[in-house]
């Protein structure tokens, strides 16, 4: 008796996304680590400077671009040679005393979560090396649009060609250690300005951001500082946990 024939279908395997070669989990946190440590001693500042004028950058985007969010203006960025900056905007929100205090807390949340995103885009090639180039043509475009410090013009175009020029050319590995450096770098950045955080003064241009928020908030600034203190390192340690999640 003949058998009946089977017929075999050819099993179809689903290629997994390429991923990023990433550090260490236990380099990255060192680096975190000694980063914050550094940025405390005078030193610090010029062994770290460029991811300084980073977190600024990050910083006072995050002011302006949440104004455009609300229905304001953004005017001009300034940052300077010292690692400071100002973001001139406008506010035209219909969230009464509660949109200012989102736009003041923009800023110091800003290096976070811009940190938090090029930490989660390390999980693929894709999406890293994808995010790699947004972030270089986005200071390339600020540059042109906000930019206004002589400084600024210099220092953040520089930035983003080294950046655009890392995402065209580096290898893998070394894409994944940049991605995932720079986006703990901008994290830990908030233990930067631990200080001005927890002052009520920004000198010469009056109330710092905490103290803006408690102008609005009724809550100290200290508290705000606190929170914000407290929320950087929880999305530093969150983005990590799911970029290093096995899957």
């Amino acid at each position: 008796m003949k058998e009946p024939s089977k017929n075999f279908e050819p099993l179809l395997t689903k290629e997994a996304p390429p991923v990023v070669e990433r550090m260490g989990l236990t380099w990255l946190v060192a680096a975190a680590i000694t980063t914050a440590l550094l940025w405390q001693i005078p030193a610090g500042d010029y062994i770290l400077y460029p991811f300084t004028i980073l977190a600024t950058w990050f910083h006072e985007m995050g002011h302006g671009l949440m104004a455009l969010l609300l229905g304001g203006q953004f005017q001009k960025l300034q940052i300077f040679s010292n690692g400071s900056g100002v973001a001139t905007y406008g506010i035209r929100s219909s969230l009464g005393p509660i949109g200012p205090a989102i736009v003041a807390a923009a800023g110091p949340m800003g290096p976070p979560l811009a940190g938090a995103a090029l930490i989660l885009a390390s999980r693929s090639f894709t999406a890293a090396t994808l995010s790699l180039k947004i972030l270089g043509s986005f200071l390339l475009f600020s540059a042109l649009i906000w930019v206004r410090s002589s400084f600024g013009l210099a220092a953040i175009p520089l930035l983003g060609f080294i950046i655009l020029g890392i995402a065209l050319k580096a290898p893998r590995w070394a894409q994944g250690f940049v991605i995932q450096f720079l986006g703990v770098q901008a994290c830990v950045s908030t233990y930067h300005q631990l200080d001005y955080l927890f002052s009520s003064s920004a000198g010469p241009l009056g109330l710092s951001d905490t103290a803006q928020m408690q102008r609005y908030l009724l809550l100290p600034y200290w508290f705000w500082g606190g929170l914000m203190a407290i929320a950087s390192l929880v999305i530093l340690v969150q983005s990590l946990r799911v970029a290093y999640r096995s899957e």
